[in-house]
């Protein structure tokens, strides 16, 4: 080995990455594939130092990643180096190294290299100095690629150092100063997930405000206008999620299109009214009505935008198009046969009180069209509820069809069948590439079929698995216990079992940890998912754990009693001991309920093995689990009501000896260790997607467990705590006060998408014949009574609910619910939106009676929209 690749190593050895390039220098081609060569040994050496030496490990991989860059020859070789996992720096950092590397290479070369590494998101977010010193001494274009957009955004980020600091230069200078602006802000602008630093508000960050500083550029003709707003729209156009739509958004409002530009726009405007979020729908249709109102939009385009607003369920957005078209209108009777039957699309509302705007509209200008417009609005007029179908009648005669005489039928959703979990990955290669895939932690189905193919791999061919394990993951940080201590990071915990990274005497104290008598609930749930995690990374690879027998054979997280049996029968011929946790969680699952779960009971019990006995014996068993709800204020002591609801609620878990004495540490509270105390969850929840595949057997418990976190959001703040209802709905077992109580809950969350789930949640269980409609009316009617759930929340998931088709399903628990809301003459505020819904239940399902506290109100003076559909709701259910 010649002395200068003998110093080259040396110093790669040494992690001195800043000698790397002076010792590249002398070497020549030949000389350079020889290093490589040592380099890649070098590099698998260095993966197997994480858990003793990793400081050394990160200076060495630091030399590696420059040293092996001057050394390719090819500049896919290269890229893919630059590339790697456990070489990529954080934050780009080593580029200038890299680029004092490779600075005898060709243009092309570093042209294609740099290309290569703009395409893979992750390498070009982290790699962006280097990508763009390549593309600058080549003389290429900017690679605007999203990964690249994220690494510049990053590079302007507002630092604490220079965002404090008054003579720091602000965003819009160093934005004008950069020759990439131009290209990458459009580009930026067009991204489906917009960078972190572009969302930031005005209040959060003035001086890095990016929607001000692209506007000034604008202004400045440093970026072409037409370009900035073309990339704008056509993003806005595309819809997803707000946040990723802030940046646009913010953009075109100070950027502030001309009438001019608009028009240039309109189909565009008229795509964001039919199927944008709501503000950006906002947005589009006050730039239309701009137009409309200076007579420069087309009645044809008008009427476009009537139909694609009238169809939204926005309040705002329907009586503001509504207005407008007045307007219009008056302005221009004769557009009325173009705008008319436009306006009936509202007459399919589900709002009443819209529909009767819309009506009224209709009556205004009706004598301005010919006798096939008024045919067409008349069809139209048989889709109006009830309450306006007389007015309809007096307006269009006689050739109006309401489907009188047809029965009504409840529409529900198909009762939902669990989907079987497919396979674990056959091979190792398909196994990683799962391990690798986005959100697979976050994923029940996903996270248990990875998590039986990892163990069923390592017990296979242990070394295969580490090998690929080392080379796709980048596993710096394993080997602190507290890296895992949260479980945030899923299956990685067992990642680094395999890879013997993590000390066994920290993981012998998670496997001990049993949750103290005054622990949250949902932190007893997360941590029988954890357990099972430490569990598996203590005995994966060894012939102690083969498989899982927790693993689910149903998308619901339940498992069939046969299959169990057979794992275990597998178990015994193998000589296997079961592990603990897993057998226990295969327990928790085990449908009981299962027509075949009787013969599987003797089967179990025919092995003659502690396992199958104790399977037999929990087969045999009819209520192994069960939990009881209680409020404080209602039972008890009335006083307490000033209390939020949170503070009151008792959940309390009913004594059961097997699961205290047999089961591991992490699920005695399940045997009643718990005490029945008011629990308030007010931490930040972690793991929650997993809770009901943790009891699919047993909805009851699950559903006790989740009423303090779902109690906690009833007033708004925390968001996707009603996610384990749809997994409670589809589970099995027994219905009771816990789901009624966070259905309940649900129905009333602060968050809309939470009450959506709540919904499907509350059809799922009626599907199946589940539903206690009356129970879960009687939950509504004190939490409205005393504040906690709001009459406006609950008519929207009602209104919802019933627009599915489920008209008397969501009657019946208005029904029960709204006794106690009406009071004794003191109905709570707002209560007029739920009984307008529950007026249009009893109108299209035909049902009939009294209701009490009805007739007070509807009684009562005055012309109020509780008064209104007070007399609406009494004359629908006497009629």
């Amino acid at each position: 080995m010649s002395a200068e690749i003998a110093k080259l190593m040396e110093a790669v050895r040494g992690g001195r990455a800043e000698d790397v390039p002076a010792r590249l220098e002398g070497l020549g081609a030949a000389e350079r594939r020889t290093v490589l060569a040592r380099l890649k040994v070098l590099r698998a050496e260095v993966r197997g130092w994480e858990s003793k030496r990793p400081r050394e490990a990160a200076d060495v991989r630091r030399a590696l990643y420059v040293a092996g860059a001057g050394c390719h020859p090819g500049a896919a070789g290269a890229a893919t180096w630059l590339g790697g996992r456990d070489l990529l720096p954080w934050r780009s950092e080593g580029g200038d190294l890299v680029l004092r590397a490779v600075a005898g290479q060709t243009p092309e070369w570093l042209a294609e290299v740099a290309g290569r590494l703009a395409a893979r998101p992750s390498v070009a977010e982290h790699s962006y100095r280097v990508i763009r010193g390549l593309a600058e001494r080549a003389g290429c274009p900017v690679p605007a690629t999203d990964g690249y957009v994220l690494g510049w955004a990053w590079e302007f980020r507002a630092g604490s150092r220079w965002r404090r600091s008054a003579d720091a230069p602000a965003l819009l200078d160093r934005l004008r100063e950069d020759p990439q602006t131009p290209v990458l802000v459009v580009h930026a602008l067009s991204m489906a997930e917009s960078p972190d630093e572009l969302t930031w508000t005005l209040t959060e960050a003035p001086r890095a405000h990016w929607p001000t500083a692209v506007a000034a550029l604008v202004a400045e003709g440093v970026l072409d206008r037409a370009e900035v707003l073309g990339a704008a729209v056509s993003r806005l156009l595309r819809g997803g999620r707000p946040r990723d739509l802030r940046f646009p958004l913010d953009v075109l409002r100070l950027v502030g299109p001309t009438a001019a530009e608009f028009r240039e726009r309109v189909p565009d405007l008229v795509g964001m009214v039919a199927d944008g979020p709501s503000p950006i729908a906002g947005y589009a249709q006050e730039a239309l009505s701009g137009l409309a109102a200076d007579g420069t939009l087309s009645t044809g385009a008008l009427a476009e935008m009537t139909g694609a607003a009238l169809f939204r369920t926005e309040k705002k957005l329907v009586r503001a198009q509504l207005t407008l078209v007045g307007k219009v209108l008056a302005r221009d009777p004769g557009a009325a046969a173009e705008l008319l039957p436009a306006v009936s699309e509202v007459f399919g509302n589900e709002d009443t009180e819209l529909q009767g705007r819309g009506l009224k509209l209709v009556g205004r200008h009706l004598p301005a069209v010919d006798g096939s417009v008024r045919l067409e609005l008349a069809g139209r007029a048989g889709l109006l509820s009830p309450v306006h179908r007389q007015a309809a009648v007096e307006l269009f005669g006689g050739s109006v069809e309401f489907g009188a005489g047809l029965p009504y039928e409840e529409i529900l959703p198909p009762v939902p069948e669990p989907q079987l979990v497919g396979p674990p990955a056959a091979t190792v290669e398909e196994l990683v590439e799962e391990l690798l895939a986005k959100g697979v932690s976050d994923d029940p189905v996903r996270f248990e079929r990875a998590l039986d193919g990892l163990v069923r791999h390592a017990h296979r061919d242990r070394e295969a698995l580490t090998s690929a394990v080392r080379e796709a993951f980048a596993t710096a940080g394993w080997e602190e216990p507290y890296h895992f201590a949260y479980g945030s990071h899923g299956v990685h915990a067992v990642l680094a079992g395999l890879l013997g990274t993590v000390d066994r005497s920290w993981i012998d104290s998670r496997l001990a940890r049993e949750p103290e008598a005054t622990a949250c609930l949902h932190e007893g749930l997360t941590g029988i998912r954890d357990t099972r995690l430490w569990e598996a990374a203590s005995l994966v690879g060894t012939d102690a754990l083969p498989f899982l027998l927790a693993a689910p054979t149903l998308s619901t997280g339940g498992i069939d009693p046969a299959t169990l049996v057979e794992r275990l029968r597998a178990y015994r011929d193998a000589g296997v001991e079961h592990a603990p946790v897993d057998l226990a969680q295969a327990l928790l699952r085990v449908l009981r309920a299962d027509p075949g779960a009787g013969r599987a009971a003797e089967e179990a019990w025919e092995l003659d093995t502690p396992a199958g006995l104790r399977l037999a014996a929990w087969l045999r068993s009819e209520t192994p689990l069960a939990a009881d709800v209680r409020v404080l204020g209602r039972e008890e002591d009335r006083s307490l009501l000033r209390w939020h609801v949170v503070h009151r609620l008792v959940v309390d878990v009913a004594d059961s000896a097997v699961v205290r004495e047999e089961f591991p540490p992490a699920f005695r509270w399940l045997g009643g260790v718990l005490e029945a105390a008011p629990r308030s969850c007010s931490h930040w929840i972690v793991g929650g997607e997993h809770w009901a595949s943790v009891l699919p057997a047993d909805r009851e418990v699950l559903a006790a467990c989740l009423v303090p976190s779902l109690a906690r959001s009833v007033g708004g703040g925390a968001r996707e705590t009603t996610e384990p209802l749809t997994g409670t709905a589809e589970a099995e077992g027994p219905v009771g006060r816990g789901v009624a109580l966070a259905l309940a809950l649900g129905l009333g969350n602060g968050d809309a998408d939470d009450r959506l789930r709540a919904v499907d949640a509350l059809l799922v269980l009626a599907s199946r014949g589940d539903l206690d409609a009356r129970r879960v009316g009687e939950e509504l009617g004190w939490l409205l009574a005393e504040g906690s759930v709001k009459p406006n929340r609950l008519a929207d998931a009602a209104r919802t609910a019933a627009a599915t088709g489920a008209y008397g399903t969501v009657w019946a628990v208005l029904a029960a619910a709204l006794p106690e809301a009406l009071g004794d003459g003191k109905p709570v505020r707002g209560l007029g939106e739920v009984l307008a819904v529950a007026a249009d239940c009893v109108e299209r399902c035909g049902a009939r009676g009294e209701l009490a506290g009805l007739d007070g109100v509807a009684s009562a003076k005055g012309s109020t929209q509780l008064v209104a559909q007070a007399k609406r709701l009494r004359d629908a259910l006497r009629r």
